[in-house]
């Protein structure tokens, strides 16, 4: 297991978001604007001053309008070629990036894959994906799998708690919020399934 928690690795998540953003060819201010934060909170984050949070870190990819595995990527997400190509990675390479609030994700896509995000999350004892009472939504349709510990979902009409061997699904724009209030590390799968982008009138 690579642990990445150096400096490098605490401005990779910045440096693929600012790259991201260049290419969509939005300033810092106009994501700013998106978000509804501090055009400096956009640049402390970037630099990597500042890790988001969980709910920060999708609200910036889904207003870019890329994968959350493009940012999540220590080498970046390899090209797929011809549609005949496959995507190796050993696990020996796996890259566990630290987040705002603790959270620790790794990225379990090892090559593009349209439509979809699918990692890996460890919430230590005490950390959460958005702030105390803050609930948060975002694009997709999401399934989970809890692998260890226990997990709390907070939604604005239930609390539910996942324990190992526990699925469940919801859509992400039911406001929802993910913290860990167990003793032990909480370890589950996600899969956030993308809307596909509206077809041109022919």
């Amino acid at each position: 297991m690579t642990s990445d928690t150096g400096p490098d690795a605490r401005s990779l998540v910045g440096r693929r978001l600012r790259e991201a953003r260049t290419r969509t060819g939005l300033s810092v201010s106009a994501l700013a604007r998106r978000l509804g934060i501090s055009t400096s909170a956009v640049s402390q984050i970037e630099r990597g001053v500042m890790q988001p949070s969980v709910s920060r870190l999708i609200a910036m990819t889904d207003a870019l309008g890329v994968p959350l595995a493009t940012v999540l990527s220590a080498t970046g997400v390899p090209a797929s070629g011809d549609g005949e190509a496959y995507a190796i990675e050993r696990a020996e390479d796996a890259a566990f990036l630290q987040l705002g609030g603790g959270v620790v994700f790794r990225r379990l896509t090892p090559g593009e894959s349209p439509g979809i995000d699918y990692f890996e999350s460890i919430y230590p004892p005490g950390s959460t994906a958005a702030a105390k009472d803050q609930l948060f939504r975002h694009e997709g349709y999401e399934v989970g799998q809890m692998i260890s510990g226990e997990l709390t979902i907070d939604f604005s009409d239930e609390i539910v708690v996942l324990r190992p061997g526990d699925t469940i699904s919801y859509p992400c724009s039911r406001p929802h919020r993910l913290h860990n209030t167990g003793g032990e590390p909480a370890v589950a799968r996600w899969l956030i399934v993308h809307p596909s982008p509206p077809t041109a009138p022919a």
